[in-house]
């Protein structure tokens, strides 16, 4: 049986996700600023292991990451899932803002990397993967501290990827749609345009074997994603246009 550990696994898709891989038969450790919201997982299934951590403190990470070895004997898989957004223009964003973004999203990736990567050395194989975003490769309006750090997260991907590829180490990315989350509830986007947390979850549990360097939850949002990274420009600017046309009828 195969250990998972994932951070931001309390919430939103990382929750579904736990879910599902739990359902599976996974061991899974959960590593979150509150994690009051698993408790009913934690009376279903012994094989959850959560943890209270924060992920901009690399002495927790590699004290959570020691309690999930001591439990489950091994590290099988990481995935950074804990996330911080903010949705203002640069000039009305504050330097510090942009520091707690890349605290969370990128340091956050680096801090779970460097606490399981002395396990899975030693056990010559393991998988770690980052969550990004479509906006990380494309742009967006008012969101550069997010989607600054997804594009940082996706460079420390491809080059950690190649760095350990010979001790059996792969790295790879996970592009979930636009999905109706907490996180995602001030963008000013239809909700019926979002897609439910739970089946992009699920989907992502489903997906989470593959060898591919990006996983998604479905081949439709693979194809969006492949779309995103060959014309990343125009795919920012549409998506930014689309909004904005949105709010003006909204507002009429």
């Amino acid at each position: 049986m195969k250990n998972i550990v994932i951070t931001g696994g309390a919430n939103g898709i990382g929750y579904y996700l736990v879910k599902q891989l739990l359902s599976e038969s996974y061991n899974v450790t959960v590593l979150d600023l509150q994690t009051d919201t698993l408790s009913s997982l934690c009376q279903k299934y012994n094989t959850l292991l959560s943890m209270a951590c924060d992920v901009r403190d690399f002495k927790q990470v590699e004290a959570c990451a020691r309690e999930s070895i001591k439990k489950y004997g091994s590290i099988d898989c990481a995935i950074h899932n804990a996330c911080l957004c903010t949705f203002e223009s640069m000039e009305q964003t504050k330097e510090k803002t942009y520091q707690d973004v890349m605290d969370v999203n990128y340091f956050g990736a680096l801090h779970l990397s460097q606490a399981v990567l002395p396990y899975m050395k030693s056990q010559k194989k393991g998988k770690v993967i980052f969550t990004s975003s479509g906006v990380g490769v494309t742009g967006f309006v008012n969101i550069s501290p997010y989607a600054s750090s997804k594009g940082a997260v996706e460079a420390l991907a491809k080059c950690l990827n190649i760095e350990y590829q010979n001790y059996g180490i792969s790295f790879h990315i996970i592009h979930p749609p636009l999905t109706r989350t907490k996180s995602a509830e001030p963008l000013p986007v239809p909700k019926e345009f979002m897609a439910s947390p739970e089946k992009v979850g699920v989907g992502l549990a489903k997906h989470i074997n593959k060898k591919s360097f990006i996983i998604c939850n479905s081949f439709g949002q693979k194809i969006q994603t492949l779309l995103c990274y060959l014309f990343p420009i125009k795919m920012g600017k549409f998506m930014s246009k689309m909004t904005a046309k949105y709010i003006d009828e909204k507002e009429k």
